[in-house]
């Protein structure tokens, strides 16, 4: 992993680390719903931006050097299925209408 990038993804670990610890302490603490729920989606947050930044290591290091060596299909493969466990990518999003169908 790049050095840039390396440091980049321990410190939100870390970050959502110590955030995680603030969470389960408001558990036991019998914390408001909706107030968990925020932290929550920080937490899950933290760790998306540090899942980002390690697909962008990937795609600048092991996807380019497979590119280059040829293993373009191998490598689409690869990253189709690392895809699969991105939220951003997986999750429901808007539905899509076609033109016809607006009209109508």
């Amino acid at each position: 992993m790049k050095e840039a990038h390396e440091r980049a993804v321990l410190n939100r670990l870390k970050t959502a680390r110590g955030h995680l610890d603030a969470v389960i302490r408001m558990v036991e603490s019998d914390t408001y719903c909706p107030d968990l729920m925020k932290q929550l989606s920080a937490v899950q947050g933290s760790l998306e931006r540090a899942s980002r930044i390690v697909l962008q290591n990937h795609l600048e290091t092991c996807v380019a050097a497979a590119m280059v060596a040829g293993r373009t299909d191998e490598i689409v493969e690869e990253l189709m299925e690392a895809l699969r466990y991105d939220r951003t990518v997986t999750a429901p999003g808007p539905e899509l209408t076609l033109a016809t169908e607006e009209k109508q």
